[in-house]
């Protein structure tokens, strides 16, 4: 009303009101990715996201909350700085080991008051990341940050569980208008017409607490885990991964994204398959753990894991397996709960002896919280480990952001409804064939994923062959395969590719793919290729393009259904860039090995 008043008054007076400070824009590209960052007359922010023609993201508030100030709001601009980052890093697993970044780095700059908010926005090719700079260390109380999808957009989601935390639900096909309107983990995957939208975030730290989105008002809000974090004044990587399909699948943002690894020498950090006996077996007895060895050896894995019950043993059984293993040339890997490691002291302590036995790596789980506390935990225990040359694997966890190029001994995390949920127990049922085909497109797309496949004695509804082949589609650095010792010589064709299937691959490519229905992936390890392909629904055929070959003549070993959905084993010559043509059965799928012929 005020204002209203003093308008008419200068009206009447003859002189011109104040003019009100005019929105200001900055478009952001690389390639035919744009970001549109508008400050609006309030002293609000905004971010726009386009792929060429296609919105991926409408307009969608941009701001950090602390107890100082509030800078969501009242912010005006103080200038900008523009720099071109190209780097190159290894990674010991994921999609591939070597990597290439090629980004554009824009910096903007705002004050409100005394305060300081930058926003540095990094764009490729195939998306980008954003993130706060605050100068200062500052207690956060909470984020303007938003996502506002357009509602028709396709969406697939992971309910968030806020007790057990540890991202093991299974995700829900709606689109964005049709969501329930809670809380949601990463990663959470669009499609706009037919423009794909991955949304993550990347470069975790104890510096902040692991964060999630939840859907209000028609937009997902990132939602921090604790009421106050104390910061150091950066906080992680907003991303999102925009193209069509392929592109986000075949994406490395995230990991381009996250801090430079904190190990120098990495040539003890060894990814590789595993046989586990808890989920057949249990953790038995010394006798038990060495036939475990026995057929690791007879398969070429690297590893065995030895659950919780190997705390009951002596120091000196422990030892004696470990020595076993080694003589066949496989590490051992022990189980242990968290809390075992929650202290320095205990760290300083365990750490160093389960080293000087020679084990190989630790599995530790249930953490089961992405709080600020956990993930200074994560910092300590991942320092540690580096430091006593032990390989891990996260159970109970968190989802990676970026973590196997900070740390690339960690070889894997569970964060998923892996084949601990089918084991075969009265009352189980079978996960909808759907799962296995979301996984790739979703969680796996953060970083390994431990779902521990290829367990033929499961309660499930997908066939051998689909089974066998989530050994390819499903990408993790330690690749636990969790069915009985016993029941795999019954699949002397599975067998047959288990012994050459590698858990770290040199390249990933998604040939075909929908969401929930269908993933052909093509994983390259050396000079060989993998395909691995799963289906939900009704037998067909699939035609497998060979582009991805490159040249020459190559040898096709196929692991296929029959009619009655049982394994075959077949071979077949193909060309580079021809066409490989397969029948698939009723919720079915296939892996084919290709190998060039050595020349005479």
């Amino acid at each position: 009303m005020r204002s209203a008043l003093l308008v008419s008054l200068l009206l009447v007076l003859g002189l011109a009101p104040p003019a009100e400070a005019a929105p200001q824009s900055w478009k952001l590209t690389n390639g035919d990715v744009a970001a549109t960052v508008t400050l609006h007359d309030n002293g609000t922010l905004s971010l726009i996201v386009a792929k060429g023609a296609t919105t991926v993201l409408n307009p969608s508030a941009l701001g950090i909350r602390t107890s100082a100030a509030d800078l969501s709001t009242g912010l005006a601009f103080a200038g900008r700085t523009d720099r071109r980052v190209q780097e190159t890093y290894a990674t010991a697993s994921g999609r591939r080991k070597q990597h290439q970044v090629d980004a554009n780095e824009t910096t903007l700059r705002f004050t409100k008051g005394a305060e300081k908010l930058d926003v540095v926005f990094r764009v490729s090719a195939d998306g980008l990341g954003y993130r706060y700079v605050l100068g200062k260390s500052a207690t956060v109380t909470g984020e303007a940050s938003e996502y506002a999808v357009p509602p028709s957009a396709r969406a697939v989601l992971l309910p968030w569980d806020n007790g057990r935390q540890d991202y093991e639900n299974i995700h829900v096909h709606t689109t964005v208008g049709a969501a329930q309107q809670v809380a949601y983990g990463y990663p959470s995957l669009f499609q706009v017409d037919g423009t794909w939208l991955l949304v993550t975030e990347s470069d975790m730290t104890g510096n902040y607490g692991a964060s999630r989105i939840t859907l209000s008002g028609g937009k997902f809000r990132v939602t921090l885990p604790d009421a106050n974090t104390a910061s150091n004044g950066t906080t992680p990587w907003r991303v999102l991964i925009v193209g069509d399909l392929p592109t986000v699948v075949e994406s490395d943002l995230s990991t381009d994204l996250a801090s430079p690894s904190k190990i120098g020498d990495m040539s003890w950090v060894k990814p590789g398959t595993s046989a586990w006996s808890w989920w057949g077996d249990g953790t038995g007895d010394l006798a038990l753990q060495k036939r475990y060895v026995d057929y690791a050896a007879k398969q070429g894995w690297e590893y065995i894991l030895v659950d919780s019950g190997w705390k009951t043993w002596s120091a000196s059984q422990v030892q004696e397996l470990i020595r076993y293993g080694t003589a066949r040339k496989v590490g051992v890997q022990l189980w242990v709960h968290y809390s075992d490691l929650d202290t320095a002291s205990e760290r300083d302590s365990k750490l160093p002896l389960w080293h000087s036995w020679g084990a190989a790596g630790l599995k530790i789980d249930f953490m089961n919280s992405d709080s600020q506390a956990r993930m200074k935990w994560y910092d300590a225990i991942l320092a540690a480990t580096a430091k006593n040359k032990l390989l891990v694997n996260f159970h109970g966890s968190t989802v990676p952001r970026g973590t196997e190029r900070t740390w690339p001994h960690v070889m894997s995390f569970e964060a998923v409804r892996g084949a601990e949920g089918i084991k075969p127990k009265p009352g189980k049922v079978p996960y909808p064939v759907s799962h296995y085909l979301t996984l790739p497109f979703t969680r796996n797309l953060a970083g390994s994923m431990d779902f521990t496949p290829v367990t033929f004695s499961a309660v499930r509804d997908n066939s051998e062959a689909a089974e066998l082949a989530l050994s390819v589609v499903f990408e993790s650095g330690l690749q636990n395969f969790a069915d009985k010792i016993a029941n795999y010589p019954k699949y002397p064709i599975a067998e047959r590719l288990l012994k050459t299937v590698p858990a770290a691959w040199d390249d990933t490519k998604l040939l075909e793919g929908d969401p929930g229905k269908l993933a052909v992936f093509a994983r390259r390890s050396g000079a060989e290729w993998y395909v691995g392909a799963n289906v939900a629904g009704a037998a067909r055929t699939l035609d497998v393009p060979l582009a991805f070959l490159g040249s020459g003549t190559w040898q096709a070993e196929i692991f296929n259904d029959n009619a009655d959905r049982k394994l075959t084993f077949s071979t077949r010559t193909v060309t580079a860039g021809g066409t490989l043509s397969l029948p698939v059965a009723r919720d079915g799928g296939f892996t084919v090995r290709f190998v060039q012929p050595a020349r005479p």
